[in-house]
């Protein structure tokens, strides 16, 4: 009963052991509280009672009884950490045991080896135990030994054969009533699904589990131990290593075991190491290797021993002594049969080619290299990351650009099975150096339009496709009606003054679950899309009379790329982190300018322009002609306000994601009929003002206000129209980016809500604070409300990037819908409207905050 009521088991053993039983009965109650308080409590209890257990099994005088308190005590000790000691009451319980409770044993004494990482034992005492239990017709027995099995399989990184097991042992786990270990085998299937590189169905399954640990009320470490693994994999190494650490916290409280103590501050070294944390990871790691050491588990010690070096680099630690320990570890790890002996031989091969060895590096690259054709995508990605390095050592740039092109159709093909844009954007990170080699290959070449061929290969890859949207998910919609009702709820009681803890808890716990529910959906599509085309894009921009200006960051430094007159030029600008620092006091001087008395900052603001468009655009400023520009920034560049730098001050210009992304745009057509939909969100200072205005403009337009204004009736109209104004207080969400939000009559529209429409409007027009405000994430994408807008069907986007004067936007968002009117575009609109507008200080910096995006 323990596995299958766990809470009820314990009560019963409880039961017993308070109406004088014999030996045999105690001693099986003992052993059933010890199972418990070992797998979910106190450890020290657990010992306690097992012993107990054991004692009383030997006074009874059952040989099999024995046996069997034996095993458990013998796995507890292990998970104390007491290796020795719980192998030796593993080995006398197979010594005094006989068939079908012998195989029994066995399957225990195999879980300990695994516990342990020693792999080859676990499987040899396991398929031993196997065919008696079959015999005996022991079904839970057997499904037990077979999805052990499995994640044996799983660990020398068989997938085929686990798969097998796991699909053997569900069918066997479907005829009992042990709900936790069918909880169990839904975990160990979310592993399986992680292993063969699905990370939407691991995550599904292990939150399926979860959902299941939480109805018995027993919580399971490694649970929380894989699903930090997951989330790592996913690019969420911040929310893995939150996770590990509350774990701790929780494990800790009560007393629980040992090893997964020690393997959760493994995944919190990961985490911490991927988060960009080195000392935190190298604290986690050493302290881990510490604990492994002493409960005698070289696989996992060496595995820890892994990332505290890796976390030493981190920290700008190299040495001989480095490369020596690492090539150690990858040795190890291969001795092992490890899928993570590529990953050390990577680290040791890059240490060395920073000290200038090269023929070690070329041995421990090449060791690497070996893994880039078979296995999972971030294994097989690790090789060819490795193949690039020596590539580049070797002097030979044609091999870097081929290894790197191999690499990232590897992830590109593994990017787009996720189908929320969040992971999409997230998993760019695995390539970031792989693109990077190949933007530096491609500048020493000396080439511009190869520079820019590979600036593209990895610029705005999210944007390549539309998430996966899930219109059936009733779930889905659910949660999101309930969100919205209680944020809605939240922000009046917030203002009326009222304390609102109870509600925006559970407003968390509403965003955790729509969160959720949207990582679990899986991509369409194999592949990365259309590839890139230089000589389309000149083609496109000669028609247009338009110059494309991409920014490309090669070694900290700003590349600009011309692109134009059938031609690509280069030219060198300043430092990236200059020009982020310049960013920021730039947007500090805007929202100074968004009040009223601050005009002595205008002259201060202008400078700052100037200094921007000389880090930014350097030469190439004085080259950009007399015709539209197109505006290409990384990701890290979203917060400039591009209209306030001189040479695009007076000019049409607009702002893409990258140049694939303009294109498509540009070819994007209007849908027929030519609908406008005008929305006025409450709260506002101004009341959206210019939205009646606006609706006497254009006659036969759909106006949503006050109570119409409300979410499911604006996205059934802004759905497939060709123009859209939103006049709504935004808000920026910084810590999740897909939580960002237009406020609406019955709470926010947010990113998820537009991701849910067939097609969004052929122009939107954003008319409040922060609709340009991104979150960068992964390699070098941008998460946030227009980002989520430009896959879906919209061509073009007028948004603000800074708070303004809400009195002040009413006359620009007027004379640029009078520049609509008369045929004009959303840039050329835009430009004219700034120049309509009255010159106080106030004015002039509503319209440098606003920007055009796309290109329609």
């Amino acid at each position: 009963m323990v596995f299958a009521a766990p809470n009820e088991a314990l009560a019963r053993a409880e039961h017993v052991l308070e109406s004088d039983p014999s030996p045999w009965c105690a001693s099986v109650a003992h052993q059933v509280i010890g199972i418990w308080q070992r797998d979910w409590g106190d450890m020290k209890v657990a010992l306690h009672h097992l012993r107990r257990a054991r004692d009383l099994a030997a006074r009874a005088g059952s040989a099999d009884r024995e046996a069997d308190v034996l095993a458990a005590l013998g796995v507890a000790l292990v998970h104390a950490g007491r290796t020795r000691e719980g192998l030796k009451e593993l080995e006398r319980g197979v010594a005094v045991s006989g068939g079908h409770t012998r195989a029994r044993v066995l399957y225990r004494r195999a879980y300990a080896s695994w516990v342990l990482g020693h792999h080859r034992a676990a499987l040899d005492d396991v398929r031993r135990s196997i065919p008696v239990l079959r015999q005996a017709d022991d079904v839970i027995w057997t499904a037990r030994a077979l999805t052990l099995r499995a994640t044996v399989h799983l660990a020398l990184g068989t997938v085929d054969r686990a798969d097998a097991d796991f699909t053997a042992a569900e069918a066997l786990w479907d005829t009992t009533g042990q709900e936790h270990d069918k909880a169990d085998a839904v975990e160990s299937r979310g592993l399986a699904a992680f292993r063969s590189g699905d990370i939407p169905v691991a995550l599904r399954l292990l939150d399926e589990a979860g959902e299941r640990y939480a109805k018995l009320g027993t919580p399971t470490f490694m649970l929380n131990i894989r699903r930090c693994e997951v989330l790592m994999a996913a690019g969420l190494a911040p929310e893995a290593l939150a996770e590990a650490d509350a774990a701790i916290g929780v494990l800790d409280g009560i007393g629980g075991q040992s090893t997964r103590k020690a393997e959760l501050l493994l995944a919190a070294a990961r985490a911490a190491r991927l988060a960009g944390d080195p000392h935190t990871a190298i604290a986690r790691a050493d302290m881990a290797v510490r604990l492994f050491a002493g409960q005698r588990r070289t696989w996992w010690e060496t595995h820890a021993r892994l990332v505290l070096i890796e976390a030493r680099v981190a920290a700008g630690r190299g040495s001989g002594r480095l490369v020596a320990d690492t090539a150690a570890v990858a040795e190890r790890l291969a001795s092992f049969g490890s899928p993570a002996a590529p990953e050390a031989s990577l680290l040791a091969g890059r240490i060395a080619l920073g000290l200038g060895w090269t023929a070690d590096a070329e041995r421990h690259l090449t060791a690497a290299a070996r893994s880039r054709h078979s296995g999972p995508p971030l294994a097989r990605m690790t090789g060819w990351a490795a193949q690039a390095l020596w590539a580049r050592a070797a002097g030979s740039g044609r091999g870097v650009l081929e290894a790197c092109r191999r690499g990232l159709d590897v992830l590109d093909d593994h990017r787009m099975t996720l189908g929320a844009s969040e992971l999409r954007a997230r998993a760019t990170a695995q390539g970031a150096e792989l693109a990077a080699l190949a933007q530096q290959a491609s500048l020493d070449s000396g080439g511009p339009r190869r520079l820019l061929v590979w600036s593209e290969r990895w610029r705005a890859t999210v944007l390549s496709a539309p998430p996966t949207r899930p219109p059936a998910d009733p779930a889905l919609l659910s949660g999101l009606t309930a969100f919205r009702e209680i944020a809605a709820r939240a922000e009046a009681a917030r203002m009326e003054g009222r304390p609102v803890p109870t509600l925006e808890r559970d407003q968390r716990r509403l965003e955790r679950e729509i969160r959720s529910r949207t990582l679990h959906i899986r991509g369409e599509a194999p592949g990365g899309g259309d590839r890139f085309d230089p000589a389309r894009l000149l083609a496109r921009l000669g028609d247009d009379d338009v110059r494309l200006v991409e920014l490309a960051v090669v070694d900290g430094r700003v590349h600009v790329l011309l692109c134009g007159q059938g031609r690509v030029r280069r030219f060198e600008a300043g430092l990236l982190a200059a020009a982020e620092t310049e960013a920021e006091h730039v947007q500090a001087g805007l929202r100074r300018l968004a009040h009223p008395g601050a005009e002595a900052r205008l002259p201060v603001v202008e400078a700052a322009g100037r200094r921007l468009e000389e880090l930014l655009l350097g030469p190439a400023a004085a080259q950009l002609g007399s015709g539209p520009v197109v505006v290409v920034p990384p990701g890290r560049l979203h917060r400039v306000p591009w209209a306030l730098l001189p040479s695009l001050r007076e000019r049409v210009f607009s702002v893409s994601p990258s140049a694939s992304s303009w294109l498509r745009a540009r070819e994007t057509s209007p849908p027929p009929g030519g609908r406008q939909v005008l929305v006025r969100g409450p709260g506002l200072a101004t009341g959206g003002a210019e939205v009646p205005e606006l609706a006497e403009r254009y006659g036969g337009s759909t106006v949503l206000e006050h109570e119409d204004a409300r979410v499911p009736r604006v996205l059934a109209e802004l759905d497939g129209s060709a123009l859209a104004h939103i006049a709504a207080h935004g808000t920026f969400r910084a810590d999740s980016p897909l939580f960002s939000s237009l406020r609406m009559a019955d709470g926010p529209l947010i990113v998820h809500d537009f991701e849910r429409l067939d097609r969004s409007p052929y122009r939107i027009i954003l008319s409040c604070c922060d609709t340009a405000r991104f979150a960068s994430v992964g390699a070098d994408e941008l998460l946030g409300l227009v980002t989520a807008l430009l896959p879906l069907g919209t061509a073009g986007v007028v948004a603000c990037s800074a708070p303004v004067n809400d009195a002040a936007v009413v006359p620009l968002m007027l004379a640029l819908h009078k520049g609509l009117s008369a045929g004009l575009s959303l840039a050329e609109g835009l430009r004219d409207a700034r120049a309509a507008l009255p010159g106080d200080a106030t004015h002039q910096a509503t319209g440098w905050a606003f920007s055009a995006f796309g290109a329609a």
